[in-house]
């Protein structure tokens, strides 16, 4: 079993803790893991991505090579086109709608979603809205881990472990707002399909 998985993002939208509640989940489910990540500045809207590589078996490098990811989650969706060439043939590409216009000439986001939907296999969602919906107006980012969960090899017990391991310093009250909301994502994403 392997998966390779490219986050994508802008700074402050919650990239790094997707990426440490999934590698908390495979280290707890013992096995291998392999992360690079290149961070943006939140402040002025930068581009952040992460390679993971998640296996049964050591794996040698931490970046994903062209056309071999089987899943890019992104939070933002011009910056889930950027990655594309990674994506394989038959990989799936999750993908919030919400816009943060960081740079100038930001195309309309219709055009965006256009090539998204050519993809055979995306998931498109407002992970914002739903995160609001559910009392956790800050955990779109857990929204979006719900959304590609169908498409991981970790059960739900098992993503919920990442979350109380990465969430659980900062009280119960927080684990369960995560919780809910990655179970929202993952029923949004069900019902996208």
């Amino acid at each position: 079993m392997k998966t390779d998985i490219i986050l994508a993002g802008v700074g402050g939208q919650g990239i790094l803790s997707i990426a440490a509640t999934l590698g908390a989940a495979a280290v707890e489910k013992g096995l291998y893991l392999k992360q690079a990540e290149t961070h943006g500045m939140s402040q002025r809207g930068g581009a952040v991505v992460s390679h993971l590589r998640i296996a049964d078996y050591p794996v040698a490098s931490d970046l994903i090579p062209l056309g071999s990811a089987d899943l890019i989650l992104s939070v933002e969706p011009m910056e889930s086109l950027r990655y594309l060439p990674f994506l394989s043939a038959k990989g799936c590409l999750v993908s919030n709608v919400v816009v943060f216009e960081n740079i100038p000439n930001y195309p309309e986001f219709t055009r965006i979603e256009e090539e998204i939907r050519k993809l055979p296999l995306s998931v498109l969602l407002n992970a914002e809205e739903i995160a609001r919906e559910v009392g956790n107006p800050r955990g779109s980012n857990m929204v979006m881990l719900g959304a590609a969960s169908p498409f991981l090899h970790f059960t739900d017990s098992e993503i919920e472990t990442g979350i109380e391991i990465i969430f659980g310093r900062k009280g119960s009250a927080v684990v369960e707002l995560n919780k809910k909301a990655f179970y929202a994502g993952k029923a949004a994403a069900v019902k996208e399909k």
